[in-house]
This record gives C-alpha cells, structure tokens and sequence, in this order.
C-alpha cells in the first residue's frame, strides 16, 4: 500500500490528465493554431458553399478537352460558318444571313429606321441540348460553339490567374522577407521598388505592358516568349501586383524581427536564410494563404479587363475577357454571348472573395469563434 501511495504521488502524468482522470471526463489536449483554425473554418458553411461553387467551375473548366470532344465535337477555334446543325429535327444553319435588326425585340425590320440596326451575320440561339449537345450555349458570328469557348475560356482564365498569383506571391515572400530582415539599405531599395509601381495605376501600368509585349514578345535574357503567348498576361499581371502583396508582408516581417524567438535564434548561431524561412516564414503563412486566395480573385478580373481591351490574351484565343469583348457587338440580338462569361467571372471572383474573407476569419486568431463542439 505504500509503495502505491508513492507512486501515485510521484506519478509522471499531466496536470490535465489528473483532472480528467478524477472527474471521470476526457484527457484535455492542446492544439494546435492550425487545428483550431480548421475548426473555425468548418463551421463557416457560406465559405465551404462558394468553396463548393469555385471547385466546380474549375472542375469543368478543367474538363473542357472531355466535353469539346465527346459532347460537342468541336474545337474551341473551329469555325462553322456555312454548316448546319439538327434542332429538333430540323436542320438549322450556324450562322444566318444578317439584315435590319430591331433593337428592342430582336426581330427583322421591315424598313429601316432609327430603331434599327443592320448585323452582317446572326449566329445561332442557344439549343440547349436538342442539337446532341452542339451549341448549347449557341454560337458566335463565326460559327464558334459558345459552350466549348466558354469552358476553354475559363480553363485560360484560371490559367493566367492562379499562375500569375503563385509567381507575385512568390516574390512578394522573397523581398519581403529580405526587406524587413536585413532593413539597411537593402530594405530602402526594395522599397523604392514598391513606390515606383504604386505611382502608376494597375489597370494602365498592365495595358502598357500587355500592348508592348503582345506585338512583339518578349525575348531577353535568354528568355523568349512569343506573341500571342499565355505566359504574356500572366508575367504582366504577376509582375504589377507583386508591391501590393509585399508591402503587407514586409510589414509583417518588421514586426516579427524584433520578436523573442528570432533573437533567441540568432543567438544560437543561426544564419540569416535559416532565420528567415524557419522563424519567420511560417509565422507569416497564414496572411500568405488569405492573400493567394483574394488575388486569385482580383487576378481574373484584371485578366478580363485586360483581354477585353486588347492587352490580355489575343484572339484567337479564348478567354473570358475576350469572349465578352467578341459579344459586345452582338449584345442586341444575341446577349448571351456576353452575358454567359459575365456571369461565371461573377460566380468565380464572388466564390473566391468568400471563401477568402472566411478563411481570414479563420486564421485571425481574435476571432471570437467558440471551439468547442
């Protein structure tokens, strides 16, 4: 009996794990951030529900090849312009002679007038489905299948922006880190960096670039791009927003330099590249991962703007900025053909602002979230 006693005075067990034990309950464990994070995020179903809306649309934009082959048999720059499709039966040309459009009820005119105007071609209507899966969405003025443009659009679109998000990103760590580390002079040029691209508006700055480069390419430094490349509008779109991403960071890096942990790291003997990628970086991961997410967001519709003026991705190549700028002469009789990309880069951005403001709320340690289950 006294050698029980002993040993249970003795004992090694946490103070956590007595108390659970005497009063019968769980062991109480610690998380960590990043579990508690994941349990404030889970219980936000708006953000996992726009989640849901952006992993569809690039699950089916991803799957473009599949359906542009299997379904509608086309190509996305295939043109159709004096062919005919089965509707219901009946066979129904792509594109149809054009004439005197009214502009209120997309009707032929008889005489012309101030109410109407003259198209050179109409493109076929929405089939939804009763032309075996051939223009669904319909077509353009050059026989194009809308739908497969569409998906291959979005497919570009995605492309440009999630690509030119990871490169701004991935600079934006590595001047961050060394500005707000190292500080001296370093710090006072890669600032003066950050100020030169503020003084100059986003949208102008990447039409400057996006028009020089679309001419010719870029062909420097042992790098060649051609014209008419995708890398064009995602190196331009990457290099303007990396201030607006390192800015923040490199703020946040200041902060942490004069923590304890750095300091006691230094002190050990550890080297300036240890320091910053051990200590810093990952105390700095959370505010990374907000940032991909909503410039994901902000890259697409920059891309869209871009293409759409002419700056972005050139024709023949779809985009969803270039697929509304092709439907904006066609907005009267055949709207759809700006509407539907319109509407999946509203469904895109808003999904992916969403989730990102969810995820920042998640990640903010102050959140006032009850983790409990």
């Amino acid at each position: 009996m006294a050698q029980q006693a002993t040993e249970t005075e003795f004992t090694l067990d946490t103070a956590a794990e007595l108390a659970g034990a005497e009063q019968g309950r769980e062991t109480i464990r610690g998380r960590s951030p990043w579990y508690l994070a994941w349990r404030r995020l889970r219980r936000n179903y708006v953000a996992f529900a726009f989640l849901g809306v952006f992993v569809l649309v690039l699950v089916a934009c991803g799957l473009a090849p599949v359906y542009a082959s299997h379904v509608a048999h086309t190509g996305p720059n295939s043109n159709h312009v004096l062919e005919q499709v089965k509707v219901n039966g009946h066979l129904t040309s792509v594109v149809s002679a054009g004439g005197l459009i009214d502009k209120k009820t997309g009707k032929s005119c008889s005489v012309s007038g101030p109410g109407c105007v003259l198209i050179s071609a109409i493109p076929i209507g929405p089939t939804w489905f009763s032309g075996g899966g051939r223009y669904v969405l319909g077509g353009d003025s050059n026989g194009r299948d809308v739908a497969v443009r569409l998906l291959y659009g979005g497919r570009n679109s995605l492309i440009v922006g999630i690509g030119s998000t990871a490169i701004c990103i991935f600079f934006a760590i590595i001047l961050a880190l060394l500005s707000g580390y190292f500080g001296g002079w370093i710090d006072f040029v890669i600032t003066r960096f950050f100020d030169l691209f503020y003084a100059f508006p986003v949208v102008l700055l990447g039409i400057a670039l996006g028009s020089a480069l679309a001419i010719n390419g870029f062909h420097h430094f042992g790098v060649n791009i051609e014209s008419g490349s995708i890398w064009i509008p995602t190196l331009v779109i990457s290099y303007v927003l990396i201030p607006y991403i390192g800015r923040p960071l490199r703020g946040l890096v200041l902060s942490l330099r004069e923590k304890e942990f750095v300091e006691a790291a230094i002190s050990q003997g550890a080297s300036p590249l240890r320091v910053m990628f051990s200590e810093l970086l990952p105390n700095i991961t959370s505010s990374v991962l907000v940032f991909f997410t909503l410039i994901i967001a902000n890259n697409i519709v920059l891309e869209a703007a871009l293409s759409f003026l002419g700056a972005g991705v050139q024709p023949p190549t779809a985009s969803w900025g270039t697929l509304i700028s092709d439907g904006q002469n066609l907005i009267v009789t055949r709207p759809w053909l700006a509407l539907a990309p319109g509407i999946a880069i509203v469904l895109t951005v808003l999904s992916l602002n969403v989730f990102g403001d969810g995820l920042r709320d998640a990640l903010d340690p102050r959140a006032k979230v009850k983790i409990e289950h």
